[in-house]
């Protein structure tokens, strides 16, 4: 029973082996197109080949779009190496702290906050009574000053009168002393010659003496009519000094008078305002700010970003306030050193723990023309400087 069970196992094994053969042979006949070749030829591209036999627009379609994102991307990179731009910016100014320079209540305030203003327009009002009688005794002081002058100038020319008038007497006395003087010398030849009487020659001899001393008399009072003119010339000098003391005086009052009325010192806005109608100010006291209408934006670029950014070079200036609109204007000029060069605290590197950190570099742009826009110092811009 072994051996007949045995045979029919033996006998069946050939066919299994046939059947196996089969399929395979069946197998590659289906397949023929995509299975290797028993001569041992590589297929030729895969199935990229009857995909892009089987979809040739869609293959197209990322071919071309694969050419346009290199294209893009070279033109980007292309355009973008010839700008710089930050978002460290914003709009600067110089703005005024408008303050007393003298003291007096506050009669007026004729500004509210926020309010544009022209340049010249009075922004508040002191009391100006106590100034007013100030600038009145001052030009007083002009006026006595200037009547001192003319009184020593009428003391010169009435002085220089009795001048003249000395010197006459002068002139009189010299012609009397000389007539005298020969009276004199013929009353002693008369004498010698016994003609005239010792009387004669002796009033003769007097009245020489009298004429010599009128002479003298007068000789002295020109002299002290004309020493008169120095005192006079001295008092003609105090009283220029104290014309010229009463005008500067009249000057300070005429400035502190105007002081009164403070005005605005340029085109701009008013802002920050502090005072109020009553108020006594003092003298540095802070009233209000004012904000110029000349503004420019200051930006923080990085110092690696500054090797081909000059002076005059076009910006594109974008604001924060204003998305819909792009401003242009031109870099002015790069400050000497880095922001923290100039703060308050400036970085000390010269420590053993020293890390380097990109600095920032202020940059100053101004606008081609003054924008049509409300803008303010520290207002958010997105600058973008053509470098190339």
């Amino acid at each position: 029973m072994d051996a007949k069970t045995e045979r029919p196992k033996r006998d069946a094994e050939p066919a299994e082996r046939d059947d196996k053969q089969a399929a395979p042979a069946e197998d590659t006949g289906l397949a023929s197109s995509d299975a290797p070749s028993q001569s041992g030829e590589k297929p030729s591209g895969g199935n990229a080949p009857g995909i892009v036999r089987r979809h040739p627009l869609a293959t197209g379609a990322v071919v071309i779009v694969l050419l346009a994102c290199i294209a893009g991307a070279a033109v980007w990179w292309l355009n973008a190496r010839q700008y710089e731009w930050t978002d460290d910016a914003f709009i600067d100014a110089r703005t005024v702290t408008v303050a007393a320079e003298i003291s007096g209540r506050i009669t007026d305030v004729a500004v509210t906050d926020n309010q544009p203003v022209e340049a010249g327009a009075v922004l508040l009002r002191i009391d100006d009574s106590d100034y007013q009688a100030s600038l009145k005794q001052a030009v007083a002081g002009v006026a006595a000053a200037q009547a001192g002058i003319a009184n020593v100038q009428a003391q010169t020319e009435a002085q220089n009168a009795k001048i003249d008038a000395a010197q006459k007497q002068v002139a009189q006395a010299q012609a009397a002393l000389e007539f005298a003087r020969s009276e004199d010398q013929r009353n002693r030849e008369l004498l010698a010659k016994g003609t005239a009487t010792q009387q004669q020659a002796d009033q003769a001899a007097s009245t020489l003496r009298q004429d010599q001393a009128a002479l003298d008399t007068a000789s002295a009072n020109a002299e002290a009519a004309k020493s008169q003119l120095t005192v006079l010339g001295a008092q003609a000098k105090s009283a220029e000094a104290q014309l010229q003391q009463a005008q500067a005086t009249e000057d300070q009052a005429k400035t502190t008078l105007t002081r009164t009325a403070i005005v605005a010192p340029v085109a701009g806005h008013a802002t920050g305002i502090s005072a109020a109608k009553g108020t006594y100010a003092q003298p540095g006291q802070v009233l209000m700010m004012f904000v110029p209408k000349d503004v420019w934006v200051s930006a923080n670029f990085k110092e690696t970003q500054l090797d081909l950014m000059r002076p005059g070079q076009k910006v594109d200036i974008a604001i924060d306030a204003y998305p819909e609109k792009t401003f242009h204007g031109r870099v002015d000029s790069v400050q000497a050193g880095s922001g923290t060069a100039f703060s308050l605290l400036p970085a000390e590197n010269a420590t053993g723990n020293f890390v380097k950190v990109v600095q920032r570099v202020p940059v100053k742009i101004v606008f081609d023309q003054p924008p049509d826009v409300y803008l303010g110092p520290g207002m958010s811009v997105v600058p973008t400087v053509k470098v190339r």
